[in-house]
């Protein structure tokens, strides 16, 4: 049986949404960057771990982003992976469902900042025979030169995306983004932040369903204004080493830490399109300090720092 032919109404519309969000998304980043996204459909044929589906697009060496990926993911296993119960452990090996949208744009530019996106539900069958479906998500900004516009400005379309679902939700899930894209081997933030929330169901599946989206329709308001007053800025080799060299924070923090990247491998699914994360280039320096006083330096000092933005 197909995936899509024993789906419920309700993973039907989730699954609608985020095929949608998919295409608008790589429709305008294509239109930004004047090139198109190579479309790569896949069929994970069922195994004793996983069966599923999905849509990888990616757009490489573009005179805009050096490498963009966004993928649609729908799986289906007999065994929830350890990374998806840490905060759940009734459900310990339950059957799942998974489905998701994950963008990670690269820009070519030192002065555009890298960004990620992820929307997803999750949904297990627990001891007693039900299912439990929780959400969840968020966006976060690393810029390698901080501007201070850019960061407010990310901020506050975040904010404003949570604001009809609460209060409490921006500072609660800003703070929860600051505490999860933290390199706690370098004792150092990957960027600026943004938002993120995991586990969430609490106001029920409408609700939850209706946040989710209002934080992925938000994305190209919070990303691309950032993109158009920062691509044509000048730069030169000294901006372009450093760029590479932060990007290997990037890649540090994706391998080590990322429950979305363990996920996707301790669950068995399609390495190619889990890691269209990854830069096309980065590299690494043993001990490099950067000088005084220099925009380099302003990084570190100004932006790797826990802040109220809005």
């Amino acid at each position: 049986m197909s995936l899509t032919a024993s789906m419920t109404p309700q993973t039907e519309a989730v699954r609608s949404y985020l095929q949608g969000l998919q295409l608008h998304i790589t429709s305008a980043i294509a239109t930004l960057d004047g090139s198109a996204f190579l479309t790569d459909s896949w069929l994970k044929a069922p195994t004793d771990m996983l069966q599923g589906n999905g849509i990888t697009q990616i757009l490489e060496n573009g005179p805009v982003f050096e490498r963009a990926g966004c993928g649609f993911s729908h799986v289906r296993g007999p065994k929830l992976p350890p990374s998806a119960t840490q905060h759940r452990p009734e459900l310990a090996g339950a059957p799942f469902e998974a489905m998701g949208v994950s963008l990670v744009f690269h820009p070519r530019n030192p002065y555009v900042p890298t960004v990620h996106m992820n929307v997803r539900m999750l949904s297990a069958v627990g001891r007693d025979g039900q299912t439990v479906c929780w959400f969840g998500g968020g966006m976060d900004l690393t810029p390698f030169y901080g501007f201070e516009d850019d960061a407010v400005h990310f901020h506050a379309t975040c904010k404003a995306a949570l604001a009809p679902y609460g209060d409490d939700k921006y500072p609660r899930f800003k703070t929860w983004c600051d505490d999860y894209f933290y390199l706690k081997h370098r004792d150092e933030s990957r960027g600026v932040g943004g938002i993120f929330f995991d586990d969430f169901s609490e106001p029920g599946f409408e609700k939850s369903l209706a946040m989710m989206q209002a934080v992925g329709d938000s994305f190209l308001t919070a990303y691309l204004p950032i993109v158009e007053r920062r691509k044509t800025m000048a730069y030169g080799e000294r901006e372009r080493e450093f760029q590479l060299y932060r990007r290997g924070r990037y890649v540090e923090f994706n391998l080590v830490w990322d429950r979305g990247t363990h996920f996707g491998l301790q669950s068995g699914g399609r390495t190619e399109s889990i890691l269209l994360s990854m830069p096309p280039l980065a590299s690494w320096s043993y001990q490099k300090v950067p000088e005084i006083g220099s925009p380099e330096a302003d990084l570190y000092t100004r932006f790797l720092v826990r802040k109220d933005w809005v």
